[in-house]
């Protein structure tokens, strides 16, 4: 299987952008690099687990359907000082993998996003790793896999990752984790979507970030529907499983421009690459 990865360079909207146009929005323009385009079959039934024999995972062997064609993973550059870390990123994208469903990350190749994006891709997966061109020197320090989109800044960077996903999972991580998580949250909060949030919970890493948010419910900052967003488990199998059981009760009653192009299962754009 080939490791270089196709770099995808993408023009967006401004990073003023309203989020709910960035869910839903029409596609960008993408300037192929070093990869042909690939296309790619849409996704039958997508909220009906199915089994087929000679899967797309690569090995010929029976897979698993999913109601996800592709799960967002946010996690750290770092590995974190705890091998249970690591050996859950690896979990994670082996659980994809088996459950048939794609990867869509921050593009980088260091860390816990190199250790899941390496999984995912090696099982025969689908990678699509979103980074901005500033940040390729500092996170994409080895080689990566599968399809790499390079773009301008930040916050098209978390926009492009939330209109590819069908769901969210939050491995440990830093400041960008966090900000990254919590603001896919409060989308969810404020009706933008309605795509599942996970916390991969290893080893009690988001134990203070629960009490946390516990706190804020008891003292009035955020409701007991708004609380039950957030899906937590302790292993990638459970929390998988959590989300694909996901039923959204929040409705928050608002409605945002071109809200009804958020599907759950967006099509692909046309001019995707693949490596």
């Amino acid at each position: 299987m080939a490791t270089t990865a196709a770099v995808a360079s993408s023009s967006l909207e401004p990073a003023a952008a309203a989020p709910a146009r960035a869910l839903g929005a029409a596609p960008p323009a993408v300037l192929t690099i070093g990869a042909a385009a690939a296309e790619e079959k849409p996704m039958e039934a997508a909220t009906a687990a199915q089994t087929s024999s000679g899967g797309i995972g690569g090995d010929g062997g029976a897979e698993r359907r999913s109601r996800f064609r592709r799960i967002c993973v946010y996690c750290g550059s770092a590995k974190g000082k705890k091998a249970s870390y690591q050996d859950a990123a690896v979990d994670l994208g082996n659980q994809l993998v088996e459950r048939g469903i794609d990867l869509v990350y921050g593009g980088g190749s260091i860390g816990l996003m190199g250790l899941v994006s390496h999984a995912v891709h090696a099982g025969g997966r689908h990678v699509i790793g979103i980074i901005p061109k500033s940040l390729m020197p500092r996170e994409v320090t080895g080689e990566p896999v599968g399809e790499v989109r390079a773009v301008s800044g930040m916050h098209e960077r978390k926009a492009e990752m939330a209109r590819f996903a069908d769901a969210f999972i939050a491995l440990p991580g830093g400041y960008g984790t966090l900000e990254e998580l919590l603001e896919v949250i409060t989308w969810a909060q404020l009706g933008i979507h309605k795509k599942p949030v996970g916390l991969l919970n290893v080893d009690g890493f988001y134990d203070p970030l629960l009490s946390f948010i516990d706190l804020a419910v008891n003292e009035g900052f955020i409701t007991e529907e708004a609380r039950r967003i957030i899906i937590s488990a302790p292993t990638a199998k459970e929390l998988v499983k959590k989300l694909e059981d996901y039923v959204p009760e929040y409705d928050v009653g608002l409605v945002w421009e071109d809200q009804k192009q958020n599907k759950l299962v967006p099509e692909l754009e046309s001019g995707i690459t693949s490596s």
